[in-house]
């Protein structure tokens, strides 16, 4: 009796770990599965913004964002500048719709030219339904505006066109359309830089549209950050760079339509948008009215000026017509390209090792239930198995079998007869 007891044990133990395995994957499956249930259903979000709608203005766009409960109670801010109070509006159960200024030439927004002549300007802004937190409850929207720039005229005493004989000589003359465009390397590429990083090759081209008339001077060029915090000056009032380390002397085409500046890409530390602009002098071809361009930024100039010689800009002569013109784009860290800002929303990739495996919650629960049956299948088996093999060793062997069977023949006593 002990021997049959002693002889079961294993098996009793394989049956008590079996119950136990099976006990255990069913309180992971069931756990779980009442985490999955207690997950509670997505509610709606928070009423942000119903009508949105856009004016277009000369210096900035004005935003009126309305609700369906005629209350709004959170901030607006463009995309990127949630940490700037500068860009960033606040409201406290404010009335609706409320009013939200953004600037032409700040706050992120930026231009591109359109094929008709004119110019787009562009912004993203973020409605953030609280007034401390940013939270994926705020919506975006992306802001633009068309401007026609053309069709413009120009009066001004100092453009002495040969078709004028009277005096006080007033020349009237449609003005020509004028640009600034920053290509990532050479300009001959056409390619526009919009998103780059410090210390890229960067050409700034001004030009003016093609005509026998009018030639142009660049000068007084700036560098700012949008966010009216700080600036950098880069070209004088007579056209000569600064620190030619960051930006150099301009090159002029033969026409004199056309000014060019190769240089590299910098930022203010604070923020990633920058903005250039820059004064475009106009000067009128005849009669020599263009060879002030490009300037002479030497020390011969700096002394006839000193001795009281005469400047393009000398008050007898004429206060010379002048466009602005200014353009911008976004600068980054090296490392900043590679990665995105979950606070902006925007889309990233994230690189993971080669032996990396990423699997669901729900997934991984699924596999732990289907392995554990496995291992109770595999449990059981061995049990049947061992089972069998004691089966067979019970059968009784035959009681009158013996060493010896059969005849046994000893050659060494056998004799023929």
């Amino acid at each position: 009796m002990q021997n049959t007891m002693r002889a079961n044990r294993p098996i009793r133990v394989a049956l008590t770990s079996l119950h136990l395995l099976f006990i255990f994957v069913l309180l992971i499956c069931s756990h779980f599965t009442v985490k999955a249930a207690n997950i509670p259903a997505p509610t709606s979000a928070p009423e942000v913004a119903s009508d949105v709608r856009v004016e277009c203005n000369s210096d900035d766009i004005v935003v009126r964002i309305n609700t369906r409960s005629g209350r709004f109670n959170g901030m607006v801010y463009p995309r990127g500048l949630s940490k700037n109070s500068s860009c960033m509006g606040e409201w406290v159960q404010r009335p609706a719709p409320i009013k939200y200024n953004l600037p032409l030439r700040g706050c992120n927004t930026m231009s591109t030219e359109l094929d008709d002549g004119g110019i787009e300007y562009f912004n993203t802004i973020v409605v953030q339904p609280h007034l401390k937190l940013v939270t994926n409850q705020g919506r975006g929207f992306h802001i633009r505006c068309r401007y026609n720039t053309r069709n413009n005229t120009i009066t001004n005493d100092s453009l002495k066109v040969d078709l004028m004989a009277a005096d006080p000589i007033t020349a009237l003359a449609p003005m020509p359309g004028c640009s600034m465009k920053i290509f990532s390397g050479d300009p001959t590429e056409k390619e526009v830089a919009e998103n780059v990083k410090i210390g890229d090759p960067l050409t700034l081209v001004i030009t003016l549209d093609e005509q026998d008339t009018f030639g142009i001077r660049v000068t007084d060029c700036l560098v700012r950050d949008g966010l009216g915090w700080g600036e950098q000056k880069l070209i004088n009032d007579e056209g000569c760079p600064l620190d030619a380390e960051i930006m150099g002397r301009f090159q002029y085409s033969d026409d004199k339509t056309k000014a060019s500046v190769h240089f590299q890409a910098h930022k203010f530390p604070y923020t990633a948008s920058v903005y250039y602009q820059c004064n475009v002098k106009l000067c009128v071809k005849a009669d020599g009215g263009c060879e002030i361009s490009p300037p002479n930024c030497g020390g011969n100039r700096l002394r006839r000026q000193a001795s009281g010689g005469a400047s393009p800009a000398d008050p007898s002569e004429g206060t010379p017509a002048t466009i602005e013109v200014y353009s911008g784009l976004y600068v980054n860290e090296a490392n900043e390209l590679a990665k995105a800002s979950l606070e902006e929303g925007s889309v990233f990739s994230e690189k993971t090792p080669d032996d990396a495996i990423c699997i669901s919650q729900r997934s991984f629960a699924i596999g732990i239930c289907i392995a554990g049956l496995i291992l109770m299948l595999c449990v059981i088996a061995a049990i049947v198995c061992l089972l069998a093999r004691r089966r067979s060793k019970k059968i009784p062997s035959n009681p009158g079998s013996s060493i010896y069977s059969g005849p046994y023949t000893n050659t060494a006593y056998s004799h023929s007869s």
